[in-house]
């Protein structure tokens, strides 16, 4: 289960968004450009939870940031609003780039860490799990709970009742 997102060959046989992610991926040739830093698309889109605003999210593991920084600049500072910075995110220092390209805002993000091993896409795994798991219903409310403006891991918390972060509490949930 865990090895399909790894590559996007699924997007293929998805919806019409993730198809369209498919396909704007490999005209850019976003992931080959990164395939040194084990890239993996995360997020809404992969899993079929996306709304209009959703952007491709694709994490990278670097070792160093400013290599990393220097290569994104060199790859993707031609494209529409590119944009470079360093955050803190629960006191591990990432990398992210963003820019448009004609039908999505990507967001390329790096960690010191293994792509398997980072929040993104233990976050998308459990989600994954728990989407097939509910059924439509359950995918339909998260989505709607999105269109309000509630972010992705606490629309998951309300719905399961879960108390405290909701970013730490998902990872406390099991993949099966």
């Amino acid at each position: 289960m865990t090895e399909k997102f790894r590559d996007i060959e699924y997007l293929k046989s998805g919806n019409d968004r993730q198809k369209l992610a498919f396909s704007e991926i490999k005209k850019y040739k976003i992931l080959e450009k990164l395939k040194k830093f084990n890239p993996i698309l995360t997020g809404t889109i992969p899993i079929g939870i996306d709304i209009p605003e959703s952007d491709l999210d694709i994490i990278c593991e670097c070792k160093n940031h400013s290599e990393f920084s220097n290569f994104l600049r060199e790859q993707f500072s031609d494209k529409k609003d590119f944009k470079i910075y360093s955050v803190n995110q629960e006191g591990v220092k990432s990398t992210v780039a963003e820019f448009k390209t004609e039908n999505f805002l990507f967001e390329i993000f790096g960690q010191d860490s293994p792509t398997t091993k980072q929040n993104a896409y233990l976050h998308m795994l459990i989600e994954n799990s728990i989407l097939e798991k509910k059924g439509l219903k359950f995918r339909q409310e998260i989505k709607r709970l999105k269109s309000s403006g509630i972010k992705t891991e606490p629309a998951f918390a309300k719905l399961l009742g879960l108390i405290g972060n909701p970013y730490i509490e998902l990872l406390k949930l099991t993949v099966k």
